[in-house]
Order: structure tokens, then sequence, then C-alpha cells
């Protein structure tokens, strides 16, 4: 059976998959699962995709007959690179040209993963932040040193370049991406269908901190989503560690040990979460917003938000609301 392959570059959200052998089956999969089944809730067209590879590739265990060749990568809305088994070996020139050529004819390139390692070799990465699994963060920051590694967040936005972390990082950031495209209500149709949060701890900030634990059975199982409940008062450390019913400095050490963060900076996270959601969902004034976010003031809520997410609440409601 023959398979038909649209003009992609007659598509606006044509998504091209790159494969190339030595890639993992987990990333790639993840992304075709996200980006190639539209939910019903999707009231315009969903995204279209390809995967690319010259001939038949080797993904993990599993021979992959790709869709198209390397060069349609060229004319793709946004190219995916999944992650590569061996960070260790140069990554495929023909792919790292590929990827670097898509890049110049406008098309938006992100990196699940190890798949860092070829955006980097294309120089899409200098002079940007970026971001990988953990174990190899060292080894990005060693090899390509004009890139600016951070390895505590979960995904890096620099607008047309992106990058995640490893494994189920990945599914945040092409989840992130629904959220860019097709706004927070459709993402969270997606992240349904899926079975996965919508948005981990840190919500769509530019750098995504670490994320509460899903889990129950952890310290602050209970005192989390009983401060989810309130973030609209002026709640304090004190108030969380006498709902927790310990020290504020033993609260503090289960904070950082189960979220990565302080309490105070994980409050200030949420508030901004809920801001975002807000600024999507009602038309509701700043001012107001900033009250049920726990900000106080349109002031502050403008200040904290436009350091955390990089862009003014305004000007964030413009974009997501669009």
């Amino acid at each position: 059976m023959t398979r038909t392959i649209p003009d992609m570059s007659s598509v606006p959200r044509s998504v091209a998959v790159a494969a190339t052998d030595g890639m993992l089956h987990f990333e790639l999969a993840l992304a075709y699962e996200v980006f190639g089944s539209a939910p019903a809730a999707v009231p315009g067209p969903w995204y279209d995709v390809s995967v690319c590879g010259t001939q038949a590739v080797r993904v993990g265990r599993f021979l992959l007959e790709p869709d198209c060749g390397l060069d349609r990568l060229a004319h793709a809305g946004t190219v995916i690179v999944p992650a590569l088994a061996d960070v260790g070996v140069d990554p495929p020139a023909d792919l790292v040209e590929a990827v670097r050529v898509a890049h110049a004819s406008g098309a938006r390139v992100v990196s699940l993963c190890t798949g860092v390692f070829v955006l980097a070799a294309a120089g899409l990465l200098d002079g940007l932040s970026a971001t990988t699994h953990w174990a190899h963060t060292e080894e990005l920051a060693a090899r390509y040193p004009r890139v600016k590694v951070d390895p505590d967040v979960l995904y890096v936005d620099n607008g047309n370049v992106l990058t995640s972390a490893g494994k189920a990082a990945a599914m945040d950031l092409c989840l992130h991406l629904v959220r860019r495209d097709h706004g927070s209500a459709i993402a969270n149709v997606v992240a349904r269908r899926l079975v996965v949060p919508p948005h981990r701890a840190g919500g769509q900030a530019q750098f995504v901190a670490t994320p509460v634990p899903a889990q129950d059975g952890h310290p602050l199982a209970e005192l989390l989503p009983w401060v989810m409940r309130r973030l609209d008062q002026p709640l304090t450390v004190e108030d969380l560690a006498r709902q927790a019913n310990m020290s504020s400095r033993h609260l503090g050490r289960h904070f950082r040990s189960i979220t990565g963060t302080t309490p105070l900076q994980w409050l200030l996270t949420q508030r901004i979460r809920r801001a975002q959601e807000l600024l999507e969902s009602t038309d509701n004034s700043v001012d107001t917003i900033a009250a049920a976010a726990g900000m106080g003031t349109a002031t502050t809520l403008r200040r904290h938000f436009h350091r955390t997410i990089g862009v003014s609440p305004d000007a964030y409601r413009r974009t997501f609301r669009a």
C-alpha cells in the first residue's frame, strides 16, 4: 500500500519527525502519538505528521520505513529530532545539515532528550540555553561550550529552537508545543487522553521548574493540594508548616527533596501558573487575576510574571488567547 505524502509546505502546522539509525524509539513514538492523533475537541486543522529519513532506519530494536527523505525537513513548520542512543559519536552529518537547512528555512526545531546533540552540532544552540537528559549534560557542555547547558529544567523554549530533558520530559515539551499552538484547553484534552498532567510545576515558563511528584505517599502529599485550593490567600511558610504539622526548617528540607525548590519559590510558581490559566481562559482584568492568584496587586503580578515568563501578562494573553 502506497501512502500519499502531503505537500508539507502548504500545511502551516506540518510536523516532520527526523529518523536516523541509532535513534531511540520512545521519544520518536511519543512525538508521533502527540502530534499524529487529533483530539475531537480541535475546532480547526491538526498537525500533519511525516517521518523523514534516508531509506529504512534502525530505531531502537525496530526497523522503520520513513515517509520521505530528510530534504522534506526544510518544508516543515516544525522539525522534531528524537533522542540518539550514542552521544559519544558525532551525529550523522546528513541529519545535521538537514536540520540546519530547515532552521534557516524558518522551521521551528525541537530536540527531545539527546536529540539536542544534533541541534548543537548544527550550531543552532550557540549562545542559547538548552537542556538534555541529566546524564548527558556534562558531555553536552564539554563538546559544545557555546551552549548554555541548564541541567535543572524539564525543557527550554527559545522561541523557534526548543530542547527537552530526558524521557518523560519529552512529553512535557510536546504538550507545551500543543499549548503554544492550540491553547491550554486543547493541551489539556490531549494530556487527558494520554493520562498525563497537561503541564507540571512551572507551567509554561520559559524554564520549567522541577516537577512536583504526582504519586501519593510523600510527606507533602496532603499539603500541596491544600495549598492549591488556597492560592488566592496570603499564605506564608509558617502557614504551610503549621498545616503540615512540622517546623519551617523541616518543611524546607522536604520541599527541597521533593520539589527541588523552596516553599516560597514553589508557591510563587503555582501562583504564576494560576495566573497563566486565568489569562488564557477568562477576560478578567489583570487586577482581578492578581487577586485570584494571590499576588495582591497587578503591579506585583506583572513584576513576577515578566521575570518568570519573560513577557508581560497582557502580551501572554494576546499570544495564548489568539
